[in-house]
């Protein structure tokens, strides 16, 4: 059986010129991502743990195992280890070879993306949809972040991508090769962050069948009885969670099943919890500057759904609002999980969209850009009024990095502007007026934003760990949990209390009598204790 789209969504063919097209598309693209990769310090803790756990990895040698400041880390499974170990081994220690695994995955997304929806709705809907994704701000961010999850989202992507041109291609050769795709990827996600990568595929997909009827479950059924592409998927993943339970045994099982995948989904870890609307409310947040284009996607939502391949993108979305709704640990970027489906549909309701439409998504642009303009005020106040002590010595206004370039968000703002101009007497050329503007407010925070917050909130940390580095002799952090710090140090620094003569990174209003301070960075200094001093 072939699941195909009515009508009014049947696959269009790619032009002639598609090739030029998707190599401009990729070029664009990966100068996106690799566009200041390394200009911010690692962000603590996420950031500064996966890159000091890469970095142990690398000088331990034992590529089969993590430790975060020497002791065992159970977070995550090995792929995204490897990955980043791999970049440090062949770049260096740097924020740019730690990010950029992150970022060619964040990369290859968007293209597999563009691969999908081409041949189903026409190489414009592919390229908006690609840009879509690239420019949206939660995977703006997650791209150029030194976790797994641009990893993780790479390969859910291509599991459901793959799952569906195995239900379009039947019990054939080309579906059958489809779906054993879909395992290897499934595979690999297993390997990246375990049993979210099978659950997200599964329970869309069965979402989809449920509501589609009888010949989708058929379809499943024809693809189901194919014994090899599960197979692939244990040959990939089980080797490596035999030897991790084999070394570790049951602090494997406690630590990763249990603490960090049953303990996560049933109650809040680590104090990441939230209402049932938490994902919701999310989620335009995550999908700006293209959030306006929600409102003609709720409208169109019953052609979409009479589509096979719209069903299919909206149950994608679906389950992982309601599944992750459900879960105890909230975090923002569970929601990404089922950004792709959306950034499909938003890409093609702007390359049909309205005047107003795209009006709307251009001040939304204006808006990101404003406000990574003000970031140095809006902190301030911010501190001013809800922070504690410690931030607001750490972010106190004459101890800030000087603010992201004015003059370069002048420029911006008048390419907006051109871009308006464009649209108002082009209204047909509204997709092309506003993906230009998305791509240049997404370059503005790469370029000047993120970097100005990661030095005002990670310069510190960065800072005190080069100056140990520089004095020698051994560091720990003390009442801190900064993840980085032994990145930068060059050496595993554990949080414990300070002995004579070792350094301490710490907070300076927690400071013992008789401690002395060797340098301070805002609220972060280096100390040393001298002998007879208790900490």
């Amino acid at each position: 059986m072939r699941l195909a789209a009515p009508p009014g969504l049947r696959a269009l063919a790619w032009p002639p010129a598609s090739q030029l097209l998707a190599a401009g598309l990729a070029a664009v693209l990966l100068a996106l991502w690799l566009a200041g990769l390394g200009l911010a310090p690692l962000f603590d803790v996420d950031e500064g743990a996966f890159a000091e756990a890469s970095r142990e990895m690398l000088a331990s040698g034992d590529w089969l195992h993590t430790t975060l400041n020497g002791a065992d880390r159970f977070d995550k499974p090995i792929l995204v280890y490897w990955l980043q170990a791999g970049s440090l081994w062949l770049l260096g220690t740097t924020e740019l070879a730690v990010r950029l695994p992150s970022a060619l995955c964040a990369w290859a997304w968007c293209l597999a993306t563009a691969a999908f929806v081409g041949p189903r709705w026409g190489w414009r809907a592919a390229v908006a949809s690609a840009v879509v994704l690239a420019t949206s701000l939660g995977p703006l961010l997650i791209g150029r972040a030194a976790t797994a999850d641009a990893l993780l989202n790479l390969l859910i992507a291509l599991t459901l991508f793959d799952l569906w041109r195995g239900l379009e291609g039947g019990d054939g050769h080309a579906g059958r090769l489809a779906w054993r795709r879909a395992w290897v990827w499934a595979g690999l996600g297993l390997l990246a962050k375990g049993p979210v990568a099978v659950v997200v595929p599964a329970g869309a997909l069965l979402l989809w069948a449920a509501s589609q009827g009888r010949p989708a479950w058929r379809s499943l059924w024809l693809a189901a009885r194919d014994w090899r592409g599960p197979l692939i998927a244990v040959v990939i993943a089980l080797p490596w969670y035999a030897y991790a339970l084999h070394r570790h045994g049951q602090a494997f099982v406690d630590g990763f099943f249990l603490r960090h995948n049953l303990q996560r989904f049933s109650g809040p870890l680590e104090g990441h919890g939230g209402g049932a609307f938490y994902h919701l409310l999310l989620l335009p947040l995550l999908l700006l500057p293209w959030t306006p284009l929600l409102v003609p996607l709720l409208r169109q939502w019953r052609r979409w759904w009479q589509a096979p391949n719209g069903r299919f993108l909206l149950a994608w979305a679906l389950f992982v609002l309601g599944f992750f709704s459900i879960s105890g640990t909230k975090l923002p970027h569970y929601m990404l999980y089922g950004i792709t489906p959306l950034a499909v549909l938003l890409g093609c309701v702007l390359c049909t969209g309205t005047r107003a439409a795209g009006l709307a998504v251009l001040a939304c642009c204006a808006g990101l850009v404003a406000l990574g303009a003000a970031s140095p005020w809006l902190l301030a106040g911010a501190v001013h009024r809800w922070g504690d002590g410690f931030w607001r010595a750490m972010l106190a206004g004459p101890g800030l990095p000087p603010g992201p370039n004015l003059g370069v968000a002048v420029l911006v703002g008048l390419l907006l502007l051109a871009a308006a101009v464009w649209l108002w007497r082009q209204p047909r050329q509204a997709a092309a007026a506003t993906l230009v503007a998305a791509l240049a407010a997404a370059q503005w925070c790469s370029l000047q934003v993120l970097p100005w917050w990661g030095q005002a909130l990670q310069g510190p940390t960065k800072a005190l760990a080069l100056q140990a580095a520089a004095q020698g002799g051994g560091l720990v952090q003390w009442q801190l949990h900064q993840p980085s710090a032994g990145f930068y140090r060059g050496q595993p620094v554990p949080r414990r209390a300070p002995q004579a003569g070792e350094l301490a990174l710490t907070r300076a209003d927690r400071l013992p009598p008789g401690a002395r301070v060797l340098q301070q960075q805002g609220a972060l200094a280096l100390v040393a204790l001298p002998a007879g001093v208790q900490p």
